[in-house]
């Protein structure tokens, strides 16, 4: 009794108007331990050690004030805030906070907190309260004493929902497996509001009573060995999409005066990794991609991803990896993974056999891990071609769809990604196109919006800024490079996030002037394959930017610089990775089927040569033959040799024997 008055005197005079403002709106309502430790020490180590019977208590109080609430609490003092990992016996029936990354969460479903069951011999009803999986029922009736079975007549049912909490790789040391626990959900905790930020990906500070769960063997009975699970008192979010971002009047008061400070692009762009000198273009691409295009819906139902994807392709010790890596600190929810190390599964979902509930569950990978955030992808030439070839339908169709076991699913990944290679020998060759080193599959090249290649070329001028730059920041490592603090630069992402720009006549007259001009200048001979500069997926990655480019600056509007920036991005881009080194102009095809316009029109010259030899010689066409009437047609020999052997690779022709050539049947 004495618990419950002294609970009931604190609440009042500490929280009285908040808890009923909770109550009228049907919130949950979390009390700071903190606080409970400094005015009511007694009451607080009660909690600690006798968390059961303590909250009980608590839960008595709040009825007896009508406050329809259950009580909640944060804030736990160090010595009962445990590492998943330093678990152990001594903190069963205690009260501990852990935090951790949600790899599972099942359904909500409902469960029995009691039954009500009837004595068939004098009718008594007996409540039953039901704390374990399997149904507990009375053994005998507290009025005639009967033994047996007892009817049930009622029941009071709650919501649950169960997850698998996982330690944060940041909390392990080197070589450790990632330990795992079951956290039980109920009641309020499993609302849609709290759900939506507890799905599989969250980062969560979990309060909640350990206890043990028996294992039943297959033979029904019980094992010497217990499961361990929580029953979560309090769920609070420690890692928040940027829509999640609490954004105050006085926050929106500061993000509105530097929005109006002037060159806001040129201070954000020397804000990302400061303590990289130079590549402003690459650095301007990734503010945009930070901010994003605005996803769009039509009426069939088809929609456009609003993502900007960016890939690094650059020379060892250019700070790709360290440019992931900071990028990573500054979004909310960011995911970082090494190709070398990831697998299609890792990256996108798997369906795993889950013990505890006796079935298959599915499991989250990074894409779906990072959805409405980013993911880090580094060494991306390093992972297998299978498990490469997952990134494909992430990437553009923003899903990830699997069909394993007994579960059919598609899940969600609104996910930007950055991604950084090397080229395929280790280092970029001078003399050889930048396109012909890349080695990843043209078709997940195209996925990429901008593709960025960054060089380590010997130049005496810039190596002794570096150089500089470099052992400045060995000197003052605590010096602050970068204008704005990351704290204020997520809140400026996030409340530009919610702006959704609508383009104007004047960009869009900008853009299609660039896109129809280029894809229309000619460049070729009227007789040979015409180059095809840029593509309809290369205008809708000019649209993302441009979008992003207005965010950037807190508009509504697209306007026409905004364009004229993506043109000018995706033109260095284009510059660098897409020019055919024949005819020295810009040809998309390249990175989208790994052949110019040039290749293809010399490859259909030597076909139209092969089935004009063929009716002379048959089955057995001479190569030098082939190659003589190529030359004739104004190939030379090198060249006509060269488009030869890729034909063999192509399987379009074979060498049946030495100096011979013969076409595939169709």
């Amino acid at each position: 009794m004495k618990l419950i008055n002294t609970f009931k005197s604190f609440i009042t005079k500490n929280y009285g108007k908040k808890v009923s403002k909770a109550v009228k709106m049907g919130d949950s309502f979390f009390i700071d331990f903190k606080e409970l430790d400094l005015q009511e020490q007694e009451l607080a180590d009660e909690l600690l050690n006798n968390p059961k019977e303590t909250l009980q208590a608590f839960q008595t109080a709040y009825d007896e004030l009508e406050f329809s609430l259950i009580p909640r609490f944060i804030n736990l003092p160090e010595t009962n805030s445990i590492k998943i990992k330093n678990i152990r016996t001594k903190n069963l029936n205690k009260l501990i906070q852990i935090e951790g990354i949600v790899r599972q969460a099942s359904e909500v479903r409902p469960a029995s907190a009691s039954i009500i069951f009837e004595c068939p011999a004098c009718a008594q009803k007996i409540i039953e309260p039901q704390e374990s999986n399997r149904v507990s029922s009375p053994k005998r009736c507290p009025n005639c004493g009967r033994m047996g079975k007892f009817s049930v007549v009622d029941k009071k049912l709650i919501d649950t929902q169960r997850l698998i909490l996982e330690e944060s790789p940041e909390k392990m040391e080197g070589g450790e497996q990632p330990q795992r626990i079951n956290i039980i959900l109920k009641d309020d905790l499993v609302d849609p509001t709290i759900v939506k930020k507890t799905c599989p990906g969250s980062k969560v500070e979990v309060t909640g009573v350990l206890q043990e769960v028996p294992i039943y063997l297959r033979s029904g009975g019980k094992s010497n060995r217990f499961d361990l699970l929580i029953q979560a008192n309090a769920v609070n979010p420690i890692e928040y999409e940027f829509d999640d971002i609490d954004i105050s009047k006085k926050d929106e008061k500061k993000i509105m005066k530097f929005a109006s400070s002037g060159k806001i692009h040129e201070k954000l762009v020397d804000n990302i990794a400061p303590n990289i000198y130079g590549y402003e273009e690459i650095k301007e691409a990734i503010a945009i991609q930070l901010f994003g295009g605005v996803r769009k819906i039509r009426d069939d139902g088809t929609k456009v991803r609003g993502d900007i994807h960016i890939l690094l392709v650059g020379d060892p010790g250019v700070s790709k990896t360290q440019m992931l890596s900071y990028v990573a600190q500054i979004a909310p929810k960011a995911r970082y993974v090494s190709g070398k190390a990831s697998t299609a599964a890792g990256l996108t979902a798997s369906v795993v056999k889950d013990e505890f509930v006796k079935g298959w569950s599915l499991e989250a990978g990074a894409l779906v891990l990072a959805n409405k955030g980013i993911a880090l992808i580094d060494e991306l030439d390093k992972m297998t071609t299978e498990d490469r070839s997952a990134l494909h339908e992430g990437l553009e169709s923003q899903t990830i769809t699997i069909s394993k076991a007994n579960i059919q699913a598609t899940l969600n990944c609104q996910t930007s990604v950055l991604a950084a290679a090397n080229p395929k020998f280790g280092r970029f060759d001078p003399f050889v196109p930048i396109a012909e080193q890349i080695d990843i599959p043209p078709t997940l090249l195209n996925r990429f919006d901008l593709i960025f290649p960054m060089r380590d070329v010997p130049s005496p001028d810039r190596d002794s800024k570096i150089a500089s730059h470099m052992l400045d920041s060995a000197q003052n490592p605590d010096k602050e490079r970068g204008v704005i603090n990351n704290e204020f630069l997520r809140k400026y992402i996030a409340y530009a996030k919610r702006i959704k720009p609508e383009i104007t006549n004047s960009a869009i007259k900008t853009l299609q002037d660039f896109y129809v001009t280029l894809r229309n200048k000619k460049m070729m001979a009227e007789d040979e394959v015409r180059a095809i500069p840029v593509s309809p997926r290369q205008l809708e990655a000019l649209v993302r930017i441009s979008e992003g480019c207005a965010r950037l600056r807190l508009s509504k509007k697209v306007t026409k610089k905004d364009a004229e920036r993506a043109i000018r991005l995706l033109k260095y881009c284009l510059s660098k990775v897409g020019v055919d080194p024949e005819t020295g102009e810009i040809d998309i095809d390249r990175l989208v089927t790994g052949f110019s316009a040039k290749q293809r029109s010399d490859i259909m010259k030597i076909k139209e040569v092969i089935n004009g030899l063929s009716d002379k010689y048959g089955n057995a066409i001479p190569t030098d033959e082939v190659i003589n009437k190529a030359v004739e047609l104004g190939l030379s020999e090198q060249k006509a040799e060269t488009l030869i052997e890729k034909m063999k690779r192509e399987g379009e022709i074979f060498e049946p024997k030495h100096g011979v050539i013969r076409k595939l049947p169709r």
